[in-house]
């Protein structure tokens, strides 16, 4: 009788073994939609916004808003995520599915602890729940991110992890490429009745586009696109160096020719600078690979296929060189020199008489700020501001992507940093700084140490391996926090890169308990 019990023991162990696996798959595809098909959402959306302001700028008043791109993304990753925690819970709970010790759980739990308290208690609640209108990036969509970084570490993948995480890719750069190219030689897309009726398909009766409406590319606005093809740039081009098979070398390879291209046509400093930073890792892997010669080879056909792509694009825009190599040089051999006309420099002429009043006795008119934009296209700006606003709630901050109602919009000094005064600010333009804003000290102290313990993880495994899977999805979290310094977050970018370091984490996991297995 007692064997009979342990048969029956023994295959439901299998049993429970075969559907973990299965119930993995299915969650794998979930996240492979949130890695490639969220970020090419766009679809028009109308939203009821309550403004917590009592004010005539129309940026900052309520009503009707619409939004093109992040609204779906936003809504697409919160379905996935429940879909994914519930058959998460189901593995765990019916299945004996475990969840892997790490201490990493502890720095998450932390980090979504304090975001829900930052929600809590902002002066701003539905605004820290739900983020603004055309941003989606409140409390809801990082508490997603975290719930898909913290199941993407729990489950296991095939062994070809890594193609389908790339092919999933494909084709967001090549939509991308197709929309940004129409848009750099004056033929937007938004203005092509077939792509207008798909965007606008779930709009109410009666609303429309406005007139102004450009698409850049799936990606809100030009910062945002030029920091995601960087990642995209640095994935591919990882890939195709640490690629033993020829053929698929070369597609990857030309993938990351056509990110760079995206990256080039976004026009923006954040996504050329995360590249130069990272082609140093992108170097070390090519030295390290098994085949070094063809790895070299490979970066260099990139580089030389990448300078005529340069110079076609810095000739019909030279701001492409401007805000690209011309960080580092300040001559620009893409504009011409044009002579200065009398009317400029009659109008540069410093006249003493216009800031001076004389009445009864002498009066001095106030000195007003020369107009100016400090480091960063205004950047140093704002995130000092920023930091000024944190001293006054240091503890749990003002909740997630509220920054535009609680910015000293029209200060004087804003002559000085944003150019103009009139200016409105939106967003801190940086991740790390909506963190220190939204979430406080406290929260700001748990997400730093989470992105410390997942770059220490990466740092270990990395020096033992030299799977293509590992530097791949290393350089693509690395580039992703270094562009996050000029960059805020989006549903189509985080959504997608906490999902991949949540894999990093799982792979790192793994070899940890096989390893562990062997010794004991």
């Amino acid at each position: 009788m007692s064997k009979f019990y342990e048969k029956v023991a023994y295959r439901d162990v299998e049993e429970d073994i075969q559907s973990q696996k299965s119930v993995d798959k299915w969650i794998f595809g979930l996240l492979l939609i949130v890695i490639g098909f969220v970020p090419l959402i766009v679809m028009a959306s109308v939203v009821e916004v309550q403004s917590p302001l009592v004010t005539n700028v129309s940026a900052l008043t309520g009503g009707t808003k619409g939004d093109l791109f992040t609204h779906y993304k936003a809504l697409a990753v919160l379905i996935i995520t429940i879909l994914a925690g519930v058959m998460f819970m189901a593995k765990i709970i019916f299945m004996n599915g475990e969840i892997r010790k790490s201490k990493l759980n502890y720095a998450l739990g932390a980090f979504a602890v304090v975001i829900v308290l930052s929600t809590f208690f902002s002066s701003n609640i539905s605004i820290a729940m739900h983020g603004q209108y055309n941003r989606s990036d409140g409390a809801i969509s990082w508490l997603c991110y975290l719930a898909l970084f913290f199941i993407a570490m729990n489950i296991d993948y095939p062994k070809k992890v890594l193609n389908y995480i790339l092919y999933s890719l494909y084709p967001f750069v090549i939509i991308n490429l197709l929309i940004i190219t129409m848009n750099f030689y004056g033929n937007d897309l938004l203005q092509k009745t077939v792509v207008k009726n798909i965007v606008t398909s779930f709009l109410p009766v009666g609303a429309n586009i406005g007139e102004g409406s450009i698409l850049v590319g799936t990606l809100n606005q030009w910062n945002y696109m030029s920091g995601m093809f960087s990642i995209m740039v640095l994935m591919f081009l990882a890939a195709a160096v640490l690629e033993k098979h020829t053929t698929k070398a070369i597609g990857h390879l030309m993938i990351a020719v056509m990110s760079m291209a995206v990256m080039l046509m976004s026009i923006s400093t954040s996504g050329f600078l995360t590249f130069c930073l990272m082609m140093i890792i992108v170097l070390f892997i090519a030295f390290r690979s098994e085949k070094k010669v063809q790895s070299f080879v490979i970066v260099f056909i990139f580089l030389l296929v990448t300078a005529p792509v340069f110079h076609v694009l810095a000739s019909k825009n030279h701001n492409i060189w401007s805000e690209s190599i011309g960080f580092f040089v300040n001559s620009n051999p893409y504009v011409k020199e044009d002579t200065v006309s009398m009317v400029s420099m009659n109008n540069n002429i410093q006249m003493d008489w216009i800031k001076k009043a004389y009445a009864a006795e002498k009066f001095e008119l106030p000195v007003l700020p020369e107009r100016a934009t400090s480091v960063g296209s205004g950047r140093a700006y704002i995130w000092n501001k920023g930091i000024d606003l944190v001293k006054e709630r240091p503890v749990f901050g003002y909740g997630l992507d509220t920054f535009m109602y609680n910015f000293p919009h029209y200060a004087l000094d804003a002559r000085a940093g944003m150019y103009d005064e009139n200016t409105v600010i939106d967003k801190p333009h940086s991740m790390y700084i909506g963190w220190l804003y939204g979430t406080g000290v406290v929260g700001f102290l748990c997400a730093l140490v989470l992105v410390a313990m997942t770059l220490i993880n990466m740092l270990k495994i990395v020096m033992k391996q030299n799977q293509s899977l590992v530097w791949v999805l290393a350089i693509a979290w690395g580039a992703y926090l270094i562009q996050a310094f000029f960059n805020d977050s989006l549903p189509g970018i985080s959504a997608t890169m906490w999902t991949l370091v949540g894999i990093f984490i799982s792979i790192t996991l793994n070899s940890k308990e096989k390893v562990d297995g062997r010794n004991n």
